[in-house]
This record gives C-alpha cells, sequence and structure tokens, in this order.
C-alpha cells in the first residue's frame, strides 16, 4: 500500500489552475473540495486538473453550510446530497468525502439517512465516504461506533482533531472505540486537535508534539486496517485551513502561521511518518 496526499481547497483564494499547478509543484497528488456548480466551471476544472496531473476528490457539503441549517429535513439533505454528486461526477472523483447528517438528529434518523445516501452513492456510481464532523451526525466517537455497527459497511472520511474538541482530551483515550471504527475508514484528514481546539498553531512546536504523536498513532492504527483490507493506497489530506481554526493575534486579527506552509509540513512529514509504518511489510 502507497500514500497518496491531496491539498486542500478549504480557504483557496487561486484560480483552479493555479491550485492545481501548486498542488502538483508541492508534490501532492491532487486536490480535494467542492465540485463547481456550472458546466463551465466543471469544465475549466477538468481542463486544470489533467493539464497537472491531479486526482480529485470531491467534498459534499449538505444543509446550506458547514453548520448545517436546523430547519433542513432529511430530505433535504439527501436531494442536496443527489445534486452535489451529480456535478462532481464529470471530474472523475476518486471518492466523494461527504460532510452531512446533524447532530442533533437521533441515531435512527442518523442511520436511516446514511443507509439512504448511500444508495443514492451507487446510483451515481461513486464511493461516498462520510466524515467524522462536528456539528453532523458522526459528531463524536461512541455515535460513530453505534452507527458503523449498524451500517457494517459504512466508509468513513475520519478527522479526528473535531473528536478531539468535542470531547475535551485526545482520542488515545479511546483506543478501543478508535478500534472497533478502524476496518470502516477510508480516508484521512491530517490536522492535529487538541483539548480546546481542532487546531494547534503549529504541529511542528514541542508543546504540541504530544497531539501529534496521538493523531499518528491513531491514524497508523487505521492504515494497519486498511493494509489488511487490501487497499492499493491510502489516502491523507492535510487539512490546516483558516475559518476560525487558524489561531490570529488580538487586535490585528493577523495569522500566526502560513497555513499552506503548514499543510506542506503535514504533507512530508506524513509521507515520512508513512515509509516508517511501511518498513514493517518490506
Amino acid at each position: 500500500m502507497h500514500l497518496q496526499t491531496f491539498k486542500t481547497l478549504w480557504g483557496n483564494a487561486l484560480t483552479i489552475h493555479e491550485a492545481c499547478q501548486q498542488a502538483h509543484l508541492a508534490h501532492f497528488d491532487g486536490i480535494e473540495g467542492q465540485a463547481p456548480v456550472t458546466q463551465d466551471e466543471r469544465l475549466l476544472w477538468q481542463d486544470a486538473l489533467e493539464q497537472n496531473h491531479c486526482s480529485y476528490i470531491a467534498e459534499v457539503v449538505t444543509g446550506g453550510d458547514f453548520v448545517p441549517n436546523r430547519q433542513w429535513s432529511l430530505q433535504q439533505h439527501l436531494d442536496d446530497l443527489a445534486e452535489q454528486l451529480e456535478n462532481a461526477l464529470l471530474l472523475k472523483p476518486l471518492f466523494a468525502t461527504a460532510i452531512t447528517g446533524v447532530d442533533a438528529w437521533s441515531e435512527t434518523q442518523s442511520i436511516e439517512f446514511f443507509q439512504q445516501a448511500m444508495k443514492l452513492a451507487d446510483e451515481s456510481n461513486i464511493v461516498i465516504s462520510f466524515e467524522t464532523h462536528r456539528s453532523r451526525s458522526l459528531f463524536n466517537p461512541w455515535v460513530t461506533r453505534r452507527v458503523v455497527e449498524a451500517i457494517p459497511n459504512i466508509k468513513l472520511t475520519v478527522d479526528i482533531s473535531h473528536w478531539c474538541v468535542v470531547c475535551e482530551r485526545l482520542m488515545d483515550s479511546e483506543i478501543e472505540t478508535m478500534q472497533a471504527i478502524a476496518g470502516n475508514i477510508h480516508h484521512i484528514h491530517g490536522r492535529v486537535g487538541y483539548d480546546q481546539g481542532p487546531q494547534v498553531p503549529h504541529p511542528a512546536t514541542p508543546e504540541y508534539s504530544e497531539a501529534l504523536r496521538s493523531h499518528q498513532v491513531i491514524w497508523e492504527m487505521f492504515w494497519q486496517a486498511q493494509v489488511e483490507s487490501g487497499y492499493d493506497f491510502t489516502t491523507l489530506t492535510p487539512e490546516f485551513g483558516p475559518d476560525g481554526y487558524c489561531h490570529k493575534l488580538p487586535f490585528t486579527q493577523a495569522p500566526v502561521v502560513d497555513i499552506w506552509e503548514i499543510n506542506q509540513w503535514m504533507r512530508l512529514t506524513e509521507s515520512e511518518h508513512f515509509k516508517q509504518f511501511s518498513k514493517q511489510y518490506k
């Protein structure tokens, strides 16, 4: 199994050609982001992906925004999902990561939703992987485990940084639960959270070395499960971003770090981490 890394389009201010070129020059294998709404834009994306030899992971966000509109019904989320999957098809995504569902739904509602969403993805001939995200159905590890028990073939995009802030602790305190869902992990969002937030200021700093290592140990557990499942390659998107995640200086609101620099650091660090992990199979 080998590792493929992806540049997130979260916070991207470049044109799609510039973003793909940047990803390629920085040795990412592709990009991850929401497909454009119009056909003309999708054709531009198609050209940019091809010219820069970029693979594509589609991102789907239902409910109107990353924090969903609480008035939306289950059917509205499904309709939104179906439309966004359709938008992504021209770009031939490896799969779609879906930030979807609502944390306030009952687990019965969430399970029904995921079952219907998986049918929609099958009809569109696209693999769907549901993200473990705050404000969504998979907002904590124990709910996620129960959903996995109810739907054993569900695929997950894991972002344990969200769980760190929801649970107010690092997830190495929940190893048994991590092991229980390991076989369902399809994709990793490589952001490092800590007990009071979903994004450490910089993962290279000594003061957050424990948080980084905690995430890496769990990622290794997920890689191991993928090896045992016969994955040819695994995917990881370094996903440090703006929008309240990046720490800023008081009064000036200047970001304390360069997000693109951090995501490149994460790519390099996790590429080396994966290389060390893979030595046991040689």
